[in-house]
């Protein structure tokens, strides 16, 4: 099954924006690199909506500089988590939204049916490596710090009602130096999601990716299987 917003004979280039909501819980960085990559034409989306789960964090400023409708939705709020769950499904309905983007976004989110295989993430490491819950922001680094990793990078995919877990849409990896401390990894591994992450939604609206299993294919991308004999 492809992971596209409609059957169209639309090319990619003809189709119309992609709407976004968007999830965040703190300084917006995410959220302002894809408004840049939009603002120059490099992404071909429009934000409806930021939905955060803390109050006056950067990421609530930056949607309001740009006129673009946002909401506090806290888990604290609600007694359940299925609530504050339904709380954030009920903003993003208010918009006419496509595509959910987590953008640094630390709460869990019950995904309902209606937006199945229509929620985004992206993580600073290489999954499955260092990922899962307590896995966020510095820690992530500190981890594969400690560990010694070669590699490091970062990785686009789907969500699904597990931490880390949805197929994988795009990877994107950098060397790390034994000299390298969390830090200085966290600048270079954030400089990678800021072309991963516009990429991979691009794919999405353009109606590239395809679901194979527990598996994403890139269409134009991945070859695709031999046809049997």
């Amino acid at each position: 099954m492809t992971a596209d917003r409609s059957s169209s004979s639309e090319s990619a280039a003809d189709k119309p924006p992609i709407n976004l909501g968007v999830l965040l819980s703190g300084s917006g960085r995410t959220l302002e690199n894809l408004l840049g990559r939009i603002a120059d034409g490099r992404l071909r989306a429009k934000v409806c909506v930021v939905i955060s789960d803390r109050p006056g964090v950067r990421g609530l400023e930056i949607a309001a500089a740009h006129q673009i409708p946002h909401h506090i939705v806290r888990p604290r709020d609600y007694d359940f988590s299925e609530e504050f769950s339904k709380a954030i499904t009920y903003r993003l309905e208010q918009q006419p939204v496509e595509l959910v983007v987590m953008a640094g976004w630390l709460s869990f989110y019950k995904i309902p049916r209606k937006f199945e295989r229509r929620v985004i993430n992206i993580h600073p490491a290489l999954l499955p490596a260092f990922g899962g819950k307590g896995f966020f922001k510095q820690h992530v680094h500190e981890a594969a710090i400690a560990r010694g990793v070669k590699v490091s990078g970062c990785t686009v995919h789907f969500a699904n009602n597990r931490y880390d877990a949805g197929p994988i849409i795009l990877q994107r990896v950098i060397a790390v130096s034994v000299d390298d401390t969390p830090e200085t990894l966290s600048v270079r591994v954030f400089q990678e999601e800021c072309e991963a992450y516009p990429e991979a939604i691009q794919l999405f609206a353009d109606g590239r990716l395809r679901f194979e299993g527990s598996r994403i294919r890139i269409l134009g991308r991945d070859p695709d299987p031999p046809t049997p004999a």
